[in-house]
């Protein structure tokens, strides 16, 4: 008669946080390419090339310090990489380097500068994507990028429609 063990393997204790930190450990960020995105994602990080920045909405004064009167600035900027573009909507400060002075100068949305995008979201517009980044996300400006940007692959003019589908 044979007997047989079997090995129980015992789990490998994992490093402990150290009891000081109060933050937890970062992860890398996985870069999204520009043809990757799809309507309804979000906790995109991507690197990209600006192309063109077009303020579409400006309201409230400038100098106002009332809560109740702030300024209100909308910018839609064609932004890209290798595989494509797509249209970021930068509201408020996002668009600004120093949001203390909202001075039109220190925009970080130039054409031809490079961002990093991070936490991104999509956005629905009238049928077609615009790339947006709430409370959560970032914008900074990097080092210029090396890629050339494909200006024919422009994912904002594709139009999308919503379709209920009835199964029987």
């Amino acid at each position: 008669m044979e007997t047989t063990q079997k090995q129980v393997q015992q789990p490998q204790p994992q490093p402990q946080p150290q009891q000081g930190s109060s933050k937890p450990g970062l992860r890398k960020p996985v870069f999204t390419k520009v043809d990757q995105l799809k309507p309804g994602t979000g906790g995109h990080t991507l690197v990209a090339k600006v192309l063109t920045s077009d303020t579409v909405l400006q309201k409230g004064r400038a100098g106002a310090a009332s809560q109740n009167h702030r300024q209100t600035r909308i910018s839609e900027c064609l932004i890209g990489d290798e595989t494509g573009t797509i249209i970021f909507t930068a509201r408020n400060e996002q668009g600004l380097r120093n949001p203390s002075t909202e001075d039109m100068d220190f925009d970080l949305m130039k054409p031809e500068a490079t961002v990093i995008i991070r936490n991104a979201k999509i956005d629905m517009f009238k049928g077609s994507m615009r790339l947006a980044v709430d409370k959560w996300g970032r914008v900074e400006v990097t080092e210029p990028a090396k890629f050339v940007v494909k200006h024919d692959n422009n994912l904002s003019l594709v139009e999308y429609e919503l379709v209920n589908v009835v199964e029987e």
